[in-house]
């Protein structure tokens, strides 16, 4: 079995700047060998549902804008930044970006958390689209959606790193 170091190295961000996530799935003992993206997946997800909501909020907190300001100044973490530039929020015209900057900050306003979407598969306006939709919810749904969105970007991140069970 890998060390706890070196799960938390690996794994330790898929769930955006939150190493705790990793290091209490490895502590919990439900990691079995080979480590595939589901099963590991599965122990990561268990521990994000189990930690606090303030752990929770911490984690939604710790994602960056879409095509904010971390993105401009190319501070974002090398997945983060795969993930936006995949779907063209590296290309926006200004009148695009000035959506975006408008829509993070009512978001944020009004949540307290950026706005996070699995943007894998999805273009700037499949995004605009979800935002303009997701920013009328109620902080209980918009939360949960967050979350959710949360889970299955972890997902697609363990899937680009694991293979599957044989």
């Amino acid at each position: 079995m890998m060390s706890r170091e070196d799960f938390v190295s690996r794994f330790g961000g898929v769930f955006e700047h939150s190493p705790f996530i990793a290091e209490r799935a490895y502590d919990g003992g439900h990691l079995r060998e080979p480590l595939t993206a589901a099963g590991v997946h599965a122990s990561l997800t268990a521990v994000f549902r189990a930690a606090s909501p303030e752990e929770r909020f911490g984690v939604l907190s710790a994602h960056p804008d879409l095509a904010g300001r971390l993105a401009i100044a190319g501070e974002l973490t090398e997945d983060s930044r795969k993930e936006q530039s995949g779907a063209g929020l590296d290309r926006l015209s200004p009148a695009e970006h000035a959506r975006f900057t408008e829509l993070n900050s009512a978001y944020v306003e009004k949540f307290g958390f950026p706005f996070i979407i699995a943007v894998k598969g999805l273009g700037k306006d499949d995004i605009l689209s979800a935002f303009e939709i997701r920013i009328g919810n109620g902080r209980d749904e918009e939360f949960a959606t967050a979350t959710a969105q949360v889970e299955r970007i972890a997902l697609l991140r363990l899937t680009s790193m694991l293979p599957e069970a044989e």
